[in-house]
């Protein structure tokens, strides 16, 4: 009896050591497999262990899948994104009917782009759509004007655009002919913001315009803004007002003030959503972005790549989170190449010689002034003029008074007469 049970249980030990060893040559089949074909060898473990399907495939099969996709021309970085993000593509029934009806559909367009065809292909697993029935949604664009050009703009941004209904469409049609939208410029505004195709109507784009009505802003200055960035009407419900608000209170110098208003107010409005949407997205909350706007105004006439920079310069160089920024704003504020890098980099040269012996913050580097940071850190230390550039060499103690003032307060001189000389003379025999 124990020499029974002790078969078995060297049995069942065998056959769980035999199963890893299976499963793991066939994590090694799978991996080896993406290599291939140009995946990341970092992020293909948690790839395959979110993915367990893919061990109940057939090599062979997600070879040809994968083969199938690359012969869609999608560019590789997109197309790993796709899988990774929706690796149901790889089933080789889904692609089979796409490579059947992928000639039809690319006839209906004349040059489709790569972006296109990767989100059409993650719309359709999402929702269930073969090639046909996409190449059906397209001629309904097409019945209503839009040209390829609107049309391939409106797949790469929007593609869920091809399971909206026409009558959703036509009525964001009728609304912007109805708002005196010219009827040419409609086809340049679903171009630049296709997901103006997908706002409701009577929740949305109505409440939106009856709002900056209420602002007081003139149904003309609207639509001349709308057709030049139609992204305002993605503006949400009473961002607007918010906007406007700390535009209103904003404290600053009037050469600022003449940036910022400089195009109108309804743009100025924009121009602080777009920023305070840049802020949310490295990690402030939105009450805390419209507090740097509001102390550093020079920010809404920055253009947003540099805004970008300065963060990633942040993040990634100086190592300070981004909540720094609510604490000292005017980082976003002073000159990138002038200031910024030329101080972190005498900070950085002085911490590694161990010249500075306590913690340096961001307040520490960016508030004080040229010529106090220059006194404090680049003076002592000779070797830091390079290292600080051309401003070091310009750094000069202001006058209080303009050059030459002082000759304003010397006593008049009065010519000297013969009658002058003599009597200095006969002064000085006298004292003798």
């Amino acid at each position: 009896m124990f020499i029974l049970r002790r078969t078995i249980s060297s049995t069942n030990s065998f056959s769980t050591i035999s199963h890893q060893t299976s499963h793991y040559r066939k994590q090694i089949t799978l991996a080896n497999l993406f290599l291939s074909f140009g995946f990341p060898s970092s992020s293909l473990p948690h790839f395959l262990s979110k993915n367990h399907f893919l061990f109940n495939s057939d090599p062979s099969h997600l070879r040809q899948s994968l083969t199938t996709l690359f012969s869609f021309k999608i560019p590789q970085k997109n197309l790993i994104s796709l899988v990774r993000d929706f690796p149901s593509v790889l089933e080789p029934q889904f692609l089979h009917s796409w490579e059947l009806g992928f000639p039809k559909f690319k006839s209906k367009l004349f040059n489709p782009s790569p972006l296109m065809i990767a989100n059409l292909l993650r719309c359709s697993r999402t929702f269930h759509l073969n090639p046909l029935e996409i190449s059906r949604k397209i001629e309904i664009f097409r019945g209503l004007g839009f040209s390829d050009d609107v049309l391939i703009r409106v797949l790469e941004e929007f593609p869920s655009a091809v399971v909206m209904g026409e009558t959703q469409i036509v009525g964001v049609i009728n609304f912007l002919m109805e708002f005196r939208v010219p009827k040419d410029e409609i086809d340049r505004v679903v171009r630049l913001f296709p997901k103006v195709l997908g706002f409701s109507i009577e929740d949305r784009l109505k409440p939106l315009i009856h709002e900056l009505r209420g602002l007081g802003f003139s149904s003309r200055e609207v639509r001349a803004e709308v057709v030049r960035d139609p992204r305002i009407l993605g503006m949400e419900i009473g961002e607007f007002s918010r906007c406007l608000k700390l535009l209103q209170s904003l404290k600053c110098r009037e050469a600022i003030k003449e940036r910022i208003f400089g195009e109108g107010l309804v743009r100025a409005c924009f121009e602080v959503k777009l920023r305070v949407d840049c802020l949310c997205g490295r990690g402030l909350i939105r009450r805390d972005a419209l507090k740097v706007l509001w102390k550093e105004p020079r920010l809404i006439a920055y253009d947003l790549e540099d805004i970008e920079k300065k963060i990633e310069f942040l993040i990634q160089r100086m190592k300070y989170g981004v909540d720094c920024l609510h604490e000292v704003p005017e980082y976003l504020g002073v000159n990138f190449e002038k200031q910024i890098v030329p101080r972190y980099n005498v900070i950085e040269y002085l911490k590694g010689k161990g010249a500075i012996g306590f913690e340096v913050g961001l307040k520490d580097i960016i508030k004080p002034t040229r010529l106090r940071f220059y006194n404090l850190y680049v003076k002592p230390y000779p070797e830091c003029e390079k290292i600080y550039g051309r401003f070091s060499e310009k750094v000069e103690v202001k006058r209080k008074h303009p050059a030459g003032l002082w000759k304003m307060f010397q006593p008049p001189k009065f010519p000297q007469t013969s009658k002058d000389v003599k009597n200095m003379k006969a002064f000085m025999d006298s004292m003798l």
